[in-house]
């Protein structure tokens, strides 16, 4: 495979997924060489059919050697998994910088299947390490979860806070962040962890059964149904807009900032107040329905985000104005 040495590479594992097709959206337009590494197994195509070239590369590490596909300007696109470790010694020649957002995102899923969860989100960033290290990657940019804090009751949630994860996505992410730090300190491969808070917008799934709280809501209102609330509703979570958790990404990578940062915004709603948001938003006079709290579940969380400030980033959106903007996209959607 060949690449225009004239440009900076990221490769972002899990960019056909919801924030990660955001992430390769914007780094085209800041003029990286952008590839994509997704396995397609909660990623869509249809998120990066307008980024990506005519065809994809073969995800077998030796065909792809002799793929007639060549790295041009823009976006190539592999097919394959990050528990891959040969896959990923090959793709990650030549490459500046990996965002690694790949990933079994689910709290439920994960207590369904802590197994799977561990292989792909630990193993696989583990994987993701090694191959960083030994092809000379300038900079892994890993996300990560404010579920790593656990259901701490201190307000807001500060970096150095002692972890209590509550749930095996939880403990998946939080031992991925200390491989990253191990691999800074032991290798010297520089590592950004992003703990990302409740991140929505556009392209955000809302018909998994794991789906989030916001496309949930969006598209039940939509259909005339009422949403349903987990609890008594009070519990409450600091939304971030997908275009913010983009910027401070970006952000992230581009400054010299290494270790552990949260992505938010520093103010949070309760998820009876984000009800009737959507609510008034969508115009829909419905009312929602209780049930009762699902296992894992935190009861309130809020960013201390002034850490991240350090490296230029400040949110621009308000929720109502990402709110807006993704029920837009709901209905625009075919």
């Amino acid at each position: 495979m060949t690449r225009d040495s004239g440009l900076k590479t990221a490769l972002v594992t899990g960019g056909a997924g919801f924030i990660g097709s955001h992430l390769a959206e914007e780094l085209v337009r800041r003029g990286y060489q952008v590839i994509i590494l997704d396995d397609l197994s909660t990623g869509k195509m249809e998120n990066i059919k307008t980024l990506i070239n005519s065809s994809r590369i073969s995800p077998n590490p030796v065909n792809s050697k002799n793929s007639t596909n060549s790295m041009t300007r823009g976006v190539d696109f592999i097919e394959g998994s990050i528990t891959k470790l040969p896959l990923l010694q090959e793709i990650f020649q030549g490459v500046d910088f990996v965002f690694h957002l790949a990933a079994i995102p689910s709290v439920p899923r994960s207590i369904e299947n802590p197994l799977a969860s561990h292989e792909v989100n630990t193993t696989g960033t583990l994987n993701v390490l090694l191959a960083a290290r030994d092809n000379g990657v300038k900079k892994v940019i890993y996300a990560s979860s404010a579920s790593v804090y656990g259901d701490i009751p201190t307000l807001p949630k500060k970096e150095d806070m002692p972890p209590n994860p509550q749930s095996p996505y939880a403990v998946s992410k939080l031992c991925s962040e200390y491989y990253c730090q191990a691999f800074y300190q032991v290798y010297g491969l520089p590592t950004v962890c992003l703990r990302y808070f409740n991140v929505y917008g556009p392209r955000q799934d809302p018909n998994s059964q794991y789906a989030a709280v916001i496309p949930i809501f969006i598209k039940r209102l939509s259909e005339g149904n009422p949403p349903t609330v987990f609890g008594d509703g009070e519990q409450s979570r600091d939304f971030t807009f997908v275009k913010d958790a983009v910027e401070a990404t970006i952000l992230a990578a581009e400054s010299d900032a290494t270790g552990v940062f949260n992505i938010g915004t520093g103010q949070r709603v309760t998820i009876n107040n984000l009800a009737r948001l959507i609510t008034k938003l969508t115009g829909k006079d419905i009312k929602p329905i209780y049930q009762q709290p699902r296992p894992g579940d935190i009861r309130h969380s809020l960013a201390d985000i002034s850490k991240a400030k350090e490296f230029g980033y400040s949110p621009k959106h308000t929720l109502e104005q990402g709110l807006r903007q993704t029920i837009m996209s709901f209905c625009n959607e075919p």
